[in-house]
């Protein structure tokens, strides 16, 4: 818009009015008392110049506010067509597609009949004053008039209209352009994240050494006039020790570990690393002394190697036994490209466990002393998710792990647990201790995890150990109701028949 669109226009509107002020010179050369009709004519023309605008710039806002949501549903349809396919719900993706181009179009339709509305009345009072420039080179007190000059004068009167027209919807067009303008000196004044290196402050080069992390009254919120998000969190993690962070949804968990990797700045407190304040130093520092394996794994178009190795700062070598631990290379020897097999947009062509295996891999070639693992393993399989286990407490025994948990078995095991809610660490010890005293909100969601997990445990028993006959019949409600009597689990209510009514018949 900006490099190809606005010049075009802004050009167009330059020679337009430079056309227009030629014509208005012949005429008013051939017929002085012309100048006494433009002038009043001008002012309306900029009266309705200016009431068109207020409207056209609202309805092109309108257009382009309705238009993103066509886009986006689009991609979004693409992207899981074949979910919608198995769901047979093609119809109603297809009838709200329509109906946000509907929305899109009505607000085009307005826009268009706008514009109208406009070249209507400029083409009314262009002709207006091509009829009474008409009556003035014929009228008997100017038969002195050369008729070359008349014809002139008349000829340059009939493109009066579409000039005018064309100059003032040009310029209206312009305008409502100039938008993009204003959007981009928005993003200029966006503020950015900090310097990569602050040449004043750059840690050691073994730093950290220790992998001790300390938050001193941590205060975090995403926008100037947001809530906190984190409000006031403070604790201390050893050198070496593997904590785990719990906490139910919008508790704070994922603010905490952005705050460390300083993908969101604080607006109080500290963060210590090994005594060196992190927002003190540059973000390259800091985040490239940092390891982390997330939920979900990302992969970029391009190469095994571009992938593995990003800043293109190990060696072959390296990551190959990076490879061999993570139980990738006997796959990629198998490819004929080794290294520089292709990755495809989002790592199309590697499965889910692979990609994480690739984050894996990419941690163990930073060899840091401060891992993060935002529930690694909960969305791959139990082969995968061993092998991401027996790697991290071989490769990573004497560094200091951040477990990110939604699953209570993956922290059980910690050092330490942090119970976060509402941004405020409520317990925090080792799971042990936590568990003993029945009234901590730890203890309670072990409780509930365990109720959930026996609850399936007990039905996936129970159907198994059904005869043929009965699992014909399991939908019965009278069986539901005997079944859920005599095999109601632990954590089911009262109501034992209506938990096995809503329970399908597992084959």
């Amino acid at each position: 818009m900006l490099d190809s669109d606005l010049p075009v226009r802004f050009g167009s509107v330059l020679a337009t009015s430079f056309q227009l002020l030629g014509i208005m010179a012949v005429a008013i050369a051939i017929t002085p008392r012309l100048i006494l009709l433009i002038t009043p004519v001008t002012i309306v023309y900029v009266m309705y110049q200016r009431y068109f605008l207020s409207s056209s710039r609202e309805l092109t806002r309108l257009e382009a506010i309705t238009k993103s949501p066509i886009i986006h549903h689009f991609a979004e349809t693409l992207a899981g067509a074949v979910s919608i396919r198995a769901f047979r719900q093609e119809e109603r993706f297809a009838g709200e597609n329509l109906q946000r181009i509907d929305d899109n179009l009505r607000a085009n339709f307005h826009n268009l009949a706008a514009n109208e509305w406009l070249g209507l009345r400029l083409e009314l009072i262009a002709a207006f004053i091509l009829t009474v420039t008409a009556m003035l080179l014929t009228a008997p007190a100017q038969h002195a008039i050369n008729p070359g000059m008349v014809g002139i004068s008349l000829s340059y009167g009939l493109t009066l209209s579409t000039c005018v027209c064309f100059l003032v919807l040009s310029t209206c067009q312009l305008e409502n352009k100039m938008v993009s303008v204003e959007r981009i000196k928005q993003y200029t004044v966006i503020p950015s994240e900090a310097s990569p290196i602050v040449q004043e402050c750059r840690p050691p080069p073994d730093w950290p050494s220790e992998g001790s992390i300390e938050f001193q009254q941590l205060q975090v919120r995403y926008h100037l006039l947001s809530p906190l998000v984190l409000k006031g969190v403070t604790c201390s993690i050893g050198g070496g020790e593997k904590v785990g962070v719990v906490g139910r949804t919008g508790s704070g968990k994922s603010t905490l570990i952005q705050s460390l990797f300083r993908l969101v700045e604080p607006c109080g407190g500290r963060i210590i690393i090994d005594t060196i304040d992190i927002s003190s130093i540059g973000l390259k520092d800091l985040r490239s002394k940092l390891a982390i394996i997330p939920q979900e794994a990302t992969m970029f178009e391009g190469t095994v190697r571009s992938n593995l190795d990003p800043l293109g700062v190990h060696t072959d070598t390296e990551m190959w036994q990076a490879l061999e631990k993570c139980t990738l290379a006997d796959l990629i020897r198998k490819k004929d490209e080794k290294l520089d097999s292709a990755v495809t947009e989002y790592g199309g062509n590697w499965s889910v466990g692979q990609r994480q295996l690739f984050s894996l891999g990419r941690a163990l070639l930073a060899q840091c002393k401060i891992l993060v693992l935002d529930e690694a393993t909960a969305s791959i399989d139990s082969a995968t998710d061993a092998v991401i286990q027996r790697v991290i407490r071989k490769e990573f025994s004497e560094c200091t792990i951040i477990s990110i948990a939604h699953r209570i078995p993956t922290v059980i095991d910690s050092d330490r647990v942090m119970v976060l809610n509402n941004g405020v660490v409520v317990e925090y010890g080792a799971p042990s201790r936590l568990l003993e005293d029945k009234g901590s909100c730890f203890a309670s969601m072990v409780h509930e995890y365990s109720s959930r997990s026996s609850s399936v445990a007990d039905l996936t028993f129970m159907v198994r150990n059904q005869s043929p006959r009965e699992e014909s019949f399991c939908h019965s409600p009278s069986l539901n109701s005997r079944s859920s009597s005599s095999h109601k689990p632990s954590g089911a209510s009262s109501s034992g028949s209506n938990w096995m009514d809503t329970t399908p018949c597992v084959p």
